[in-house]
């Protein structure tokens, strides 16, 4: 576990537990509800999942080994989450993909963010992942600098990625390497 000082006070980063996958969902439902043109899964869906669906995720994760989720706790709180998801086959176990990065709007603007990639980039590499990927909206400016100031590099757009309310978004495809 990581605390990172803030101005709103101390903020812990750390992997989540089966413990937290009801605030975990809660802090989902959030993200997927106050911004859901940034992310492909859809509020509905994921309501209708439950939180079952993020213990068996948080379990798969620990127990193969192929991701892990880091949140930001606040007390009780969470009050921001980033997913990795590791490669499944042997060809593509060396990258992961970077998912479901949200900060609460209440504490953006306070580093939380890197901090929670930081813990991401730390477990792959404690877990010989080489590459890490991600997408992200063109018109996100503070969550791209954000992936720029953590080593994340531009190397493609996707056209028309998201579709939300009539308006198709298109997203930038960014990369970090992180081992040889």
């Amino acid at each position: 576990m990581t605390v990172l000082s803030t101005q709103k006070g101390e903020v812990s980063i750390r992997v989540a537990t089966t413990e937290d996958a009801p605030a975990l969902f809660n802090l989902r439902l959030e993200a997927l509800t106050i911004n859901p043109e940034a992310f492909a899964a859809d509020a509905d869906k994921a309501a209708a999942n439950g939180v079952e669906a993020w213990v068996q995720r948080i379990d798969e994760y620990s127990q193969a080994q192929s991701g892990v989720i880091t949140v930001a706790g606040v007390a009780s709180q969470l009050v921001g989450m980033a997913g990795i998801a590791r490669g499944y086959s042997k060809k593509t176990l060396h990258s992961g993909i970077v998912w479901g990065v949200y900060v609460s709007p209440a504490w953006r603007r306070l580093h939380i963010a890197e901090a929670i990639l930081e813990n991401v980039i730390n477990w792959s590499r404690d877990h010989s992942l080489i590459v890490l990927k991600l997408g992200v909206l063109t018109i996100n400016e503070p969550a791209i600098a954000c992936y720029h100031r953590c080593g994340f590099l531009i190397y493609g757009t996707e056209p028309k990625s998201n579709y939300y309310d009539g308006i198709y978004y298109d997203e930038y495809l960014m990369a970090r390497l992180i081992g040889d």
